[in-house]
C-alpha cells in the first residue's frame, strides 16, 4: 500500500510541475524512473507556473465572457494565445501579463475576432499536439521533454532552450504535421 501511496504521490509531483519529468511505472515494486532534462532551474519551473496561474486568474476576473485565452510561460517568457473581442482586450490583456512578476518577456499571438462556442477546434488543436509530441518522441535530433508545444486554431508554438539545430529541427517536424497550418517559434537560444 505504501508504494501505491508513493506512485501516487510521485505523479502528483510531477503534474504540479508542468509534466517536466515523466515519471513510469513498470508494475508492482519496479519502482519510479524519472527524467529530468529540462533545461530550466526548478525555481524557474515554479515560476512559470506561478506566471501561468496568475495571468489565468487576473485575466478571467476581467475578461472572463469576452475573451478565451491561454497564457503559457517558459523560463519566464509568456506566450499568450486565443481569442479577445476587441484590439483593446488584447493590448489590455498583455498589459495585464506584463505587470506579473518575473515575466521577462511576451509573446502576444492572441487573435482578435469573435468568440468560438464550439469544442471542435479544440479537439483539433489538442490531437495536433499530441502528433507533434510523438513525432518528437521518434526524433534522434532532439529531445522531446526540452520543448513545450502548444497548439492554438491550427497555428503550433515550439517553446524551449534549444540549440539552432534542435529549433530547426522541431520546426520541421512540427510543420510536417498533419493539420497543422503554421509554426511559430517562440524558442529561447543557448547557442
Amino acid at each position: 500500500m505504501m508504494r501505491y501511496a508513493f506512485v501516487i504521490l510521485a505523479s502528483a509531483l510531477a503534474l504540479l510541475q508542468g509534466c517536466v519529468a515523466p515519471v513510469v511505472a513498470a508494475g508492482v515494486g519496479a519502482g519510479i524512473s524519472v527524467t529530468a532534462t529540462d533545461r530550466r532551474t526548478q525555481g524557474t519551473m515554479v515560476e512559470d507556473d506561478t506566471i501561468e496561474s496568475k495571468a489565468h486568474k487576473r485575466i478571467n476576473e476581467k475578461y472572463k465572457d469576452t475573451a478565451q485565452v491561454n497564457v503559457t510561460a517558459y523560463n519566464r517568457f509568456a506566450l499568450i494565445t486565443g481569442t479577445a473581442a476587441t484590439e483593446e482586450a488584447k493590448m489590455d490583456i498583455e498589459r495585464i501579463v506584463g505587470s506579473i512578476p518575473n515575466v521577462k518577456g511576451i509573446a502576444n499571438e492572441l487573435v482578435v475576432a469573435n468568440l468560438s462556442t464550439t469544442s471542435s477546434t479544440s479537439s483539433s488543436d489538442s490531437r495536433i499536439t499530441s502528433n507533434v509530441r510523438i513525432r518528437f518522441v521518434k526524433s534522434a535530433a532532439l529531445k522531446a521533454d526540452q520543448i513545450k508545444v502548444v497548439t492554438d486554431n491550427s497555428v503550433v508554438y515550439l517553446m524551449g532552450l534549444v540549440t539552432r539545430a534542435e529549433a530547426d529541427a522541431a520546426s520541421d517536424i512540427a510543420s510536417t504535421t498533419s493539420g497543422v497550418q503554421k509554426v511559430v517559434r517562440v524558442f529561447e537560444y543557448i547557442d
